[in-house]
């Protein structure tokens, strides 16, 4: 059957691979923390790893670091930290992002933990990496300098015992928008330090002033049967998605010569998921707009598209109590499409997505898998600008999602309760936000003499 997905009848294993890390060091080559290892976590790690931040525990010395070796070791065995879940195997495999370790970072966290987690010398460790008080943006950091608009939503006030709210403040104009321009990035952040603990995804809705053309109508997805056409669901496709964050994503950069138009008299909509934290914590979002110079018009416009892993609907998401549970959603493109980028959403129950194209001729291609998704981190693979697969219209996008509502799965809060879909953490979504923009026929068959090769078949290095 084309299009079955590679976790078809697979358990739900992970840790097989904890064995071998480590044994690339030689028994005579002792590692050290201050010498080997700090290095690794000061890159990969203490941006999350520090006080006051998202992540559980700091990882800035080794006397914060000593008491966790264990569980250090497993999950960066399993790449379930960094935060990079994405199927190594199939699929893309190059990004403009690749925040996980390499294989011999892993080798040097392994061993250390495996020669009994000495401290070292003192003197080699590097200088201190400072860890961040205050807000900063990510595009800033990687030299793109500071944003040309600053959106700010409301605040909410979160009590410190509170089941999750999804708030929905009013719009926001976009200030200092006195003409069209062109939004060349994105980035979301919350308004304060505290609020990185409450803010688990913010989406900004874009609405519209007299902009037809920045709705997108190049996909086409299966309406449930015998439902007359919706208006609550126009009116939603009348906000194009300008960008949605959640943990572990930075920004959004558009390739070179794609972009999103900005009107004078336009707001943003905000969408926001807060949690608990055993404290009282006041904040919002923040969206940072990275503008094109003036009078520099992009090629193409660029939509964010949430393609469905349910083909029947919300109504369709049925998980059983104790049990494994699998849907499936297909979308049609009616033009000929770039794909940028893939962050797999789903919640607590969420296990495995894939995504693939059904070629108009039948042939199949998956696009990136991910085996081992968690709620906690909503990472974001952003494609290398000569891996981002493009498709010809009439292809079909075929999203496939499986769910573990079984003890099995560490993360469910409740494997005795029926789920369905909405939009609290203990209930579900299957979703797949990706980036798209369109090709002339002319383009895509330009893409396609320069791409002979399946541009998939690159890697990162390892």
């Amino acid at each position: 059957m084309a299009g079955m997905c590679r976790w078809e009848g697979a358990a739900l294993v992970v840790g097989t691979v904890l064995a071998l890390p480590g044994a690339a060091w030689s028994a005579d080559r002792k590692v050290t923390f201050s010498k080997d290892v700090a290095p690794v976590f000061q890159a990969k790690c203490q941006s999350c790893h520090e006080p006051g931040s998202i992540a559980p525990m700091s990882l800035m010395t080794y006397q914060e670091a000593r008491p966790w070796a264990k569980s250090i070791r497993a999950r960066v065995a399993s790449r379930q930290m960094p935060p990079w879940h994405i199927d190594r195997s199939v699929g893309v495999q190059k990004f403009k992002n690749y925040m996980s370790l390499t294989d011999e970072q892993i080798d040097t966290i392994a061993a250390w933990i495996d020669q009994g987690a000495v401290e070292g010398n003192p003197a080699d460790l590097p200088p201190p990496r400072p860890a961040v008080t205050t807000l900063y943006w990510q595009g800033e950091r990687d030299g793109y300098g500071p944003p040309d608009f600053v959106v700010k939503s409301g605040e909410y006030t979160m009590p410190a015992v509170s089941q999750d709210q999804w708030w929905r403040p009013n719009p926001v104009d976009i200030p200092g928008l006195t003409e069209p321009r062109w939004a060349r990035m994105v980035e979301i952040r919350p308004s304060n330090i505290q609020g990185r603990k409450i803010l688990h995804h913010s989406i900004a809705h874009l609405i519209l002033n007299n902009d037809p053309e920045a709705v997108n109508r190049g996909i086409a997805s299966g309406r449930r049967p015998n439902t007359p056409d919706d208006p609550q669901q126009d009116l939603v496709n009348q906000r194009p998605n300008l960008m949605e964050w959640a943990i572990g994503k930075g920004y959004d950069r558009y390739p070179d010569g794609t972009g999103k138009l900005l009107l004078p008299g336009e707001k943003i909509q905000w969408d926001q998921h807060v949690h608990a934290v055993g404290e009282e914590v006041t904040a919002g979002s923040e969206l940072g707009i990275w503008l094109f110079p003036k009078g520099q018009e992009p090629k193409h416009r660029i939509y964010l598209v949430p393609f469905t892993g349910l083909k029947n609907g919300t109504a369709g998401l049925d998980i059983p109590p104790n049990s494994i549970a699998h849907t499936e959603g297909f979308t049609a493109l009616k033009e000929n499409t770039v794909i940028t980028n893939f962050q797999p959403h789903f919640h607590l129950r969420g296990k495995v997505m894939q995504v693939e194209a059904i070629l108009p001729d039948g042939a199949t291609q998956i696009i990136s898998y991910v085996e081992n998704f968690n709620f906690n981190w909503m990472t974001n693979y952003i494609y290398a600008d000569d891996s981002a697969p493009a498709f010809p219209k009439g292809t079909v996008i075929h999203v496939t999602a499986y769910y573990d509502n079984t003890q099995a799965n560490k993360n469910n809060p409740d494997p005795d309760q029926w789920v369905g879909y909405g939009d609290r953490t203990v209930d579900e979504m299957a979703h797949a936000w990706m980036n798209v923009y369109y090709l002339s026929d002319a383009e895509y068959q330009d893409w396609l003499a320069q791409h002979k090769k399946v541009a998939t078949t690159t890697q990162n290095p390892q």
